[in-house]
């Protein structure tokens, strides 16, 4: 029999399809030392029971108790590191007043780097506790904080995705709050994602580097361009915003006489490992261009909400192909939960179908076809992002990482309304996507390692 270095068993929901669950009951999850699952047994499996008197004795076999059950570890595809310290203010403003009366001037405070390590070690064990394993952040225009953000997720456990955000237009940035200009922008760009790498070789989740144009308004085309080539250089993923609000939609429109989407892939930024936040107006040949790219949407239904000025027709995009994940979009969505957002993206859907204005007859006030369910919530918030990011996480399928949190539905804090001992399993699974809080997380492991356990801050 092979020697694993873990043997976890339990109960675990992980995604099917798109719009199935798997329920996984009592299944032996057996880890190699890289943190892979390298062999899932089921109960009827002529070895599990073999297995079991073999390993139940080791300090690295791990038994759920009764009302715990496995789910993958979150995948947060849209996180501004520094916004975390004004997460809950100004929700109020539009989009522009919002970036320069609040955003900018907090985001420049981080050029002081003891700053930006209370922030970003504080965010990273905050996002963990809520069950996100895998981030991608943007970080600031400072390359030593955005670096430090990637050592504090490697140090935490968490596998991290960071940009050095690059706004180097002086008509659209502050003089206080911008790249001093695009070749400065891109040679401390190329210096980051070097450094990053250098990082990854000794961080077993991994961190990797994103080049991050913050959108096309803070960017002049040199810029643009330039990261494009970097991007492609380094195999780096790439990350942005595109089409988010009326504003930037226009903006861009109004400057390239095309998409945002269009000028993005001018500039060779739409591939295989790209991922644009929002993306709420993309027209018809803009999702097309998405599919055939390989670009991914990092969907953020709360933040939408404030400052999207539409609802992102979410089942009609991923019906065309387009790989599609949660996010947070911290500060612009207050909450740092998947949890939160995977239940507002149900009702943002639910309304889009529906409609809001009842002047108008059923029949013409929605948009049919658009509503998701909670299953699809949570394919969104765990395969989805994986497969956004073109990495083997968000499933519990072998050859994927070892990314879980252990959610416990008797936690004494957050008890879930479950009173029959043989409730339906897919019914538990439903009751713990819209009710689990952080108490609720027992522990989260990532790559195989534990990084956060009951008593960890909690």
């Amino acid at each position: 029999m092979m020697n694993y270095s873990k043997v976890f068993q339990g109960t675990a929901f992980t995604s099917k399809s798109a719009k199935e669950i798997n329920i996984l009951k009592d299944y032996l999850f057996c880890l190699d030392d890289r943190g892979m699952i390298a062999k899932i047994v089921s109960p009827e499996d002529d070895d599990y029971n073999a297995m079991i008197q073999e390993y139940q004795d080791n300090d690295h076999f791990h038994r759920l108790k009764e009302g715990e059950y496995f789910l993958p570890g979150f995948i947060d595809l849209h996180i501004h590191a520094p916004q975390w310290a004004q997460s809950g203010t100004a929700l109020d403003l539009p989009l522009y007043d919002w970036l320069h009366t609040y955003t900018f001037p907090l985001e420049a405070k981080f050029a002081d780097r003891t700053f930006a390590r209370k922030v970003y070690e504080d965010l990273v064990h905050t996002l963990l506790k809520n069950g996100t394993t895998t981030g991608l952040y943007f970080a600031t225009v400072h390359k030593e904080a955005s670096y430090l953000l990637a050592e504090i997720c490697a140090d935490q456990g968490q596998r991290g995705l960071v940009g050095k955000v690059v706004a180097d237009d002086p008509q659209q940035n502050p003089d206080y709050y911008r790249d001093s200009d695009a070749a400065t922008a891109l040679a401390e760009t190329e210096e980051f994602i070097l450094d990053v790498k250098e990082l990854a070789k000794k961080t077993k989740q991994g961190v990797y580097p994103v080049v991050t144009p913050r959108f096309i308004p803070s960017c002049t085309d040199e810029a643009l361009q330039g990261l494009g080539e970097l991007a492609a250089k380094y195999d780096t993923h790439i990350q942005s915003h595109c089409s988010e609000s009326d504003w930037e939609h226009g903006h861009v429109k109004e400057r390239y006489h095309k998409t945002d989407a269009t000028a993005l892939n001018g500039f060779g930024l739409l591939q295989e490992k790209s991922i644009m936040a929002h993306s709420v107006f993309l027209e018809d040949n803009d999702v097309n261009l998405f599919a055939e790219t390989g670009t991914a949407i990092g969907h953020c239904p709360l933040s939408n909400a404030y400052f999207a000025n539409a609802v992102l027709p979410l089942a009609h995009f991923h019906s065309q192909g387009v790989d599609i994940g949660l996010g947070t979009d911290i500060s612009a969505g207050a909450a740092p939960s998947l949890y939160d957002n995977a239940k507002q993206a149900v009702v943002s859907s639910r309304m889009l179908e529906d409609g809001v204005d009842t002047s108008l007859s059923p029949e013409t006030r929605g948009v049919d076809g658009s509503r998701i369910t909670i299953n699809e919530a949570f394919y969104f918030a765990t395969a989805g992002g994986g497969k956004s990011l073109s990495l083997p996480i968000g499933l519990l399928e072998e050859n994927y990482a070892w990314d879980v949190q252990i959610v416990d539905i008797n936690a004494g804090a957050n008890k879930l309304p479950i009173f029959d001992e043989n409730e339906d399993l897919y019914d538990v699974f439903q009751k713990m996507m819209y009710l689990v809080k952080p108490d609720n997380i027992r522990e989260v492991w990532v790559q195989g390692e534990k990084v956060v356990s009951q008593g960890d801050g909690f």
